[in-house]
């Protein structure tokens, strides 16, 4: 007799009443859902190790969970049972704040402080990672320089996640996509300007979101990783789009659809405070930088916001998605752990990239 959906559910409607106690793990019932990816048992270091389909997936699985669990109040213990160890050479606050929540509500998570912990000995870092490998599933780590998450990850035996480095913050790349996600419509293109230090995040969003075009201004000395430039041109070629670096933060923000800045002086440069409030003189963002951009131009920025970087007129307008953009940190930092540590797979509607 073929099996069906039907006979499925109303089998499992029997078990569950006969034996209300029983446990199924990650036993969905409802629509069943075919993806090609599976992540399980990666790290996370850089966006440019993911295809444009795994990082897509990646934001399905963020926007599920967001909607399961904040729109349905469902409670889904998907890392019950899993552990995490923190590293930090940088202070943290939503990065912290966002991953502690999620597993004070759904795991148990140990923190390691670097205070105690001095990443710097070569012999003393090997012996921890294994340490660390065999007593947790998952490693998040705040660095200074890239090459010690590359490290990181190639010697543990558990994933790794970057959660920030002197050349990218792909947790807030993932937040920021599935902020800007609600607003790409079919056949829409989305130009987004970044105005501000070339550093951390440098946008890809025509990988992304299909249709969109990137932008960068700054002043001079304070351009993006070549390697990063490199990468963002090639994508542009490939997508059809345009890509710009400028020094001239109107020219980036012209036609865009969404504003970007952040910090000019990030954590370790608060001794080049003084030069740098200079060089970044006439790249703050204001109202009549958005005169330039489309009609419909939104505001991005990653927190903590200094009033020199972006003016109260435009932070608190409607048009700033900044506090939805951080409270999304919380629902991709969820969506990304437990594609690293689970079978789990989206159960809404894939959104439409």
């Amino acid at each position: 007799r073929k099996l069906t959906m039907s006979h499925l559910r109303r089998s499992l409607a029997f078990a569950w009443k006969t034996f209300p106690g029983m446990h199924v793990r990650n036993f969905r019932v409802g629509q069943v859902t075919l993806s090609a990816v599976n992540l399980k048992g990666r790290s996370f270091l850089t966006l440019k190790d993911f295809t444009s389909e795994e990082i897509k997936y990646l934001l399905w699985m963020s926007a599920d969970l967001k909607h399961k669990i904040k729109e349905k109040g469902q409670h889904l213990p998907l890392l019950q049972g899993k552990s995490l160890a923190m590293i930090y050479e940088k202070r943290s606050t939503r990065t912290r704040m966002s991953t502690e929540l999620l597993f004070s509500l759904y795991s148990n998570a140990q923190l390691f402080n670097t205070s105690a912990i001095e990443l710097q000995y070569s012999w003393f870092k090997l012996c921890l990672l294994r340490v660390l490998s065999g007593l947790t599933d998952l490693i998040l780590a705040r660095v200074h320089s890239h090459a010690t998450i590359e490290e990181l990850a190639r010697e543990a035996a558990v994933p790794v996640i970057n959660g920030l480095s002197d050349l990218c913050h792909p947790l807030q790349i993932l937040a920021d996509f599935l902020t800007l996600q609600g607003l790409v419509g079919a056949g829409s293109f989305l130009t987004t300007a970044a105005i501000r230090l070339g550093k951390n995040r440098l946008p890809f969003t025509c990988a992304v979101l299909g249709d969109a075009g990137d932008m960068w201004a700054g002043p001079e000395g304070y351009e993006p990783n070549r390697s990063i430039t490199q990468e963002a041109e090639k994508l542009s070629k490939q997508c059809g789009t345009k890509f710009l670096l400028t020094h001239d933060p109107l020219e980036a923000a012209r036609g865009s659809n969404v504003l970007v800045t952040d910090t000019w002086i990030s954590m370790g440069q608060e001794e080049e405070k003084k030069k740098r409030l200079q060089d970044f003189h006439g790249y703050q963002i204001t109202m009549q930088t958005g005169c330039v951009a489309a009609p419909d131009w939104t505001f991005l920025h990653c927190l903590p916001r200094k009033p020199e970087e972006v003016d109260d007129q435009v932070f608190y307008s409607s048009r700033s998605l900044v506090f939805p953009e951080a409270e999304n940190r919380k629902w991709t930092v969820m969506g990304l752990m437990v594609s690293l540590l689970t079978d789990y797979s989206p159960q809404t509607p894939k959104p439409k990239f």
